[in-house]
């Protein structure tokens, strides 16, 4: 008999991990071996835990899920990813299969598709719910008609990063503590990003990461 599949689970929201935690742990082959608040703690929390299976909740403070996949695609290649979410978006559909997800799927449906999500992500499938086959399809003929590629993103990863954590309220010094580079080096992504942006402060740069979908309202 194989061992279950070990889960990682990440959501800012307490009781969303509690329901999912249910669901996953009433399945003999699933078992969640760690919990995560944030994409931050995600990311060290595989480290410490090697779980075979991470799911991410797109929106979680510091580290966006998105953020924290790309990170642990770097860091353990072989950690099977799915994206877990209210969101039922094409960017960020297509920016979970670029970030390294094997699946996508809905909250609202969580208790219909998710065990089976992640029985396909452990057997090297993909997972789309029925909506993003669709978009996938739409989106792949519109490109051949048109004869052009998805839009480029305005800014980099690093600077998406850094962009998150000052609209989320954090001094230079901390934002340089958790992505272990110099006070120096995040001062001049800042300027970079209100350059690149066209705007003007912290409050504008907040508002732009809201626009964008890194940070709550």
């Amino acid at each position: 008999m194989t061992a279950p599949t070990r889960v990682l689970l990440a959501d800012d929201h307490a009781l969303v991990r509690r329901g999912v935690r249910l669901i996953l742990d009433n399945e003999p082959d699933l078992t969640v071996v760690a919990e995560a608040g944030d994409g931050a703690e995600a990311v060290e929390a595989a480290r410490t835990h090697t779980p075979d299976l991470a799911i991410l909740d797109i929106a979680m403070p510091r580290l966006t899920g998105l953020q924290a996949a790309r990170e642990l695609a770097r860091r353990q290649p072989d950690l099977r990813i799915l994206m877990l979410t209210m969101y039922d978006n094409e960017q960020y559909f297509f920016e979970a299969l670029a970030a390294g997800a094997s699946g996508y799927v809905l909250k609202s449906v969580a208790d219909r598709d998710l065990v089976e999500a992640c029985r396909a992500a452990m057997r090297g499938e993909p997972f789309l719910y029925p909506g993003a086959v669709n978009t996938l399809i739409r989106s792949y003929l519109d490109r051949i008609r048109d004869g052009t590629d998805l839009p480029a993103k305005p800014i980099t990863e690093r600077e998406e990063e850094i962009l998150k954590l000052v609209a989320e309220g954090h001094t230079s010094k901390q934002i340089a503590d958790l992505l272990y580079i110099s006070v120096k080096t995040v001062e001049r992504h800042r300027a970079n990003l209100l350059q690149k942006l066209g705007l003007r402060d912290r409050l504008e740069l907040t508002r732009y990461a809201i626009r964008a979908g890194l940070i709550e309202p």
